[in-house]
């Protein structure tokens, strides 16, 4: 039975491709009194086969034109969501208001651009959020500067990485993590996107992030170490008077029975197990995604660091990731290790935020 639950989730998925061209095609032909709905239907198949086929063919393409196709298809993803969302909002206006239907199609149309425009420039704009986390052991405060979650690629690049350098800087930092997926793609994949993190003012951690796997994890780390960067894989180093423990992306655990996954490969779990960690430390995690807290508990782990989750990223998806990562965004406690989910520096997908902030977080470690 659980061979078929791609199936399942692909049928559903298409399933809500179909509805949504359905619903778009009778209320926009009612809104403009089109009574032929066939090229009205074509349109709208046009652009949701234009996303889909843009976005999973070229996002590790490297030319300038696959990066023209696969921004225009992401969007467009983005624009069709708000699009679907705000005609449901005008047929909600229309229970109580009585308008002309051109009024109510220029309505939607404007309420999908506005929200659109929005969520474009919520991304781009960098909010710095402060959190105070007392650290037990800590002798002496330690301003820590979070990124997560950059998404270097095809619409982020060397300017937008300045700018959060220069922001970090201000921050005045005695540390900085970047707690994976600082790329998004092969687009920009050069020493060139990476120069910005030179200037930064203070020693920098990184671990590698599922979209960095997908980009090129190798040589993303190699190019980091060449500019001073402390790539962590699977090992335990230290900063002041924190022990820092930096994990490659992996699962938490093992697999239960019935899964084709061999407990060898390696896991939150299994790879804390191997490493020399000092229990009479201060200690900070740093990890893509947030799972297996209990694991990191068993080892006395003070906080840990992630990303990942981006916080749904745009509406409607605020409201579904939490079903799926219990610790979604912001700062947790778990048996007596503390967890801060970053909401992401960065936006991947449509180039957007609506409901979540780009985040650049600075973490005041006090001592208890």
């Amino acid at each position: 039975m659980r061979q078929f639950i791609p199936i399942f989730i692909l049928i559903l998925f298409l399933g809500i491709l179909a509805s949504a061209n359905i619903y778009l095609t009778k209320r926009f032909s009612w809104y403009f009194e089109i009574r032929n709905s066939r090229y009205i239907y074509i349109t709208f198949g046009f652009l949701t086969v234009f996303m889909l086929a843009g976005i999973i063919v070229f996002t590790n393409a490297q030319s300038q034109f696959a990066n023209l196709v696969y921004s225009a298809a992401a969007i467009t993803m983005g624009f069709l969501l708000y699009l679907v969302l705000s005609v449901a909002c005008v047929d909600l206006i229309r229970l109580t208001v009585k308008l002309k239907p051109f009024t109510f199609g220029i309505l939607a149309l404007s309420l999908a651009v506005l929200v659109s425009g929005y969520g474009v420039w919520n991304a781009i704009y960098k909010r710095v959020r402060e959190v105070d986390i007392t650290l037990t052991g800590l002798k002496h405060e330690i301003r820590a500067v979070q990124l997560s979650d950059i998404h270097i690629g095809h619409f982020w690049g060397p300017k937008t990485l300045q700018n959060i350098v220069e922001k970090t800087n201000a921050l005045h930092p005695d540390v900085v993590f970047i707690t994976g997926d600082l790329f998004d793609g092969k687009i920009r994949l050069n020493s060139a996107s990476l120069t910005p993190l030179q200037q930064i003012n203070a020693p920098v951690y990184f671990v590698e992030g599922n979209h960095d796997g997908y980009s090129g994890a190798k040589e993303i780390k190699k190019m980091l170490r060449e500019i001073g960067i402390n790539v962590l894989e699977n090992e335990v180093t230290h900063f002041s008077e924190i022990q820092i423990i930096g994990l490659n992306h992996m699962r938490a655990g093992n697999s239960p029975r019935g899964t084709h996954r061999t407990s060898t490969k390696p896991t939150i779990q299994n790879t804390l197990e191997d490493l020399n960690i000092f229990s009479g430390q201060p200690t900070v995690l740093l990890h893509h995604s947030p799972d297996g807290i209990e694991h990191a508990n068993k080892h006395r782990v003070d906080l840990y660091l992630a990303g990942h989750t981006h916080s749904g990223q745009i509406f409607p998806f605020n409201f579904i990731v939490p079903l799926f990562y219990k610790y979604n965004k912001g700062l947790y406690t778990w048996k007596g290790t503390q967890i801060y989910v970053s909401q992401g520096t960065g936006a991947f997908g449509p180039p957007m935020r609506v409901g979540t902030i780009s985040e650049i977080t600075l973490l005041n470690l006090k001592p208890e």
